[in-house]
């Protein structure tokens, strides 16, 4: 009986790449390498850490598993939920997955990390989720949670490596323990340039996880893939990073989570424009309004003022100017920085929000971080799967 059964499998998985192969173009995520991972999962009661972005073209992870006649025992997911739905820190419950019947548990919320209880009957787990490199996108807190779990239970973690859409580069202040929080884990700038399974070797080997616990990682690659190729998303990886503009803009805009002003949730340009409702800080309106991916958007049905950042260069960066321009812009008008201890968590240090209240040049700021960023350079380097160009590919 089980040698038939890897035998459908072997059969599947062949179609599977052939046709995928076939349909896809330049560089794919590790879950299109199909005949790499399936005979690892063949036997194994697996438990899946996946949302919305897990696809291999227009099938869900899930599904060819399923197909595949794996045995499947429970779907673990992120912020936004498994179909990548909710809004921004929307709580998510757990449930069964109507469309396969799978039980489905929420790692956002009370519960952000999978319990022993949780992980009884699986044999190996595997993680498959879009990562858009910037530390306090929570997808890689949610990693951190399980990698831990799996430590300690004792469960094999697979990860199906994807690319990092800013995984050219890596700028901004690294994180200081004292700020350790969901929206930031580990003592990496906030731009960090690794795909998340260079990550997780780095989570590991640092001994990053609670008691320096190990967890047995298994990483499958993408063929090809290095740090400066420039990756589309072919869908977006949460409700408010719609396109590829909009992550490039997160790592900058987000900061202003930590003010009163809106960054465009609850519009057709979240993080792509930013505003305040007062005209006195830009001739650029726009008005946020609820939608099934932003409950309750700050200043929700009001004429907000401010800039239309819409028609930027994809190549922009990680940069401070905005910040510095809207800081300026309020004072002796509003309160800047509103909510301090968030702006502090976001930073990974107080010492951002202290130089920008002290009228510090971003040349200046940027000088403070120097000696943290050459350290992360040099401890970067011992984790990377991958070249940083592609003339330092070798086929």
């Amino acid at each position: 009986m089980k040698t038939h059964r890897l035998l459908l499998i072997l059969i599947v998985f062949l179609f599977v790449s052939s046709s995928l192969f076939s349909q896809h173009r330049g560089i794919y995520p590790a879950d299109y390498s199909t005949e790499e991972y399936f005979p690892l999962l063949a036997t194994k009661k697996l438990g899946i850490v996946a949302n919305h972005s897990a696809r291999l073209n227009n099938t869900h992870l899930i599904d060819t598993l399923l197909s595949a006649k794996m045995s499947i025992v429970k779907i673990f997911a992120p912020e936004h939920g498994f179909r990548g739905k909710a809004g921004y820190g929307e709580e998510i419950k757990d449930e069964t997955d109507p469309k396969t019947g799978i039980p489905l548990i929420s790692l956002f919320g009370k519960n952000k990390k999978p319990s022993i209880v949780q992980l009884k009957g699986i044999d190996l787990m595997v993680y498959d989720i879009q990562d858009v490199g910037v530390r306090f996108y929570t997808y890689i807190s949610t990693l951190h949670y399980v990698m831990e779990a799996c430590a300690e239970a004792e469960i094999p973690l697979m990860i199906l490596d994807r690319p990092n859409p800013l995984g050219d580069y890596f700028d901004g202040p690294v994180l200081k323990s004292d700020f350790r929080s969901f929206v930031g884990m580990h003592p990496i700038p906030v731009v960090y340039g690794l795909t998340v399974g260079e990550l997780a070797l780095m989570i590991n080997e640092e001994g990053w996880l609670d008691g320096e616990k190990k967890c047995k990682l298994t990483i499958i690659k993408m063929p090809g893939y290095y740090h400066q190729y420039a990756y589309q998303i072919p869908e977006a990886p949460s409700p408010s990073l719609p396109n590829d503009l909009s992550i490039r803009l997160y790592a900058s805009l987000c900061f202003f989570e930590g003010t009163d002003f809106s960054v465009g949730r609850g519009t057709d340009k979240a993080f792509q424009v930013i505003g305040y409702p007062n005209p006195i800080f830009g001739e650029y309106s726009f008005t946020p309004e609820t939608s099934s991916g932003s409950i309750k958007p700050i200043h929700q049905d009001k004429k907000c003022f401010g800039s239309d950042l819409s028609k930027t260069s994809r190549k922009e960066t990680f940069s401070l100017k905005y910040l510095l321009q809207y800081h300026q812009l309020s004072k002796g008008k509003i309160t800047f920085i509103t909510r301090p201890d968030f702006f502090d968590k976001l930073a990974g240090t107080n010492e951002l929000r202290e130089q920008i209240m002290n009228n510090w040049s971003e040349d200046k700021i940027r000088e403070s971080w120097n000696k943290d960023l050459e350290a992360y350079r040099i401890l970067r380097a011992h984790y990377l799967l991958y070249p940083e160009k592609i003339q330092e590919c070798h086929h």
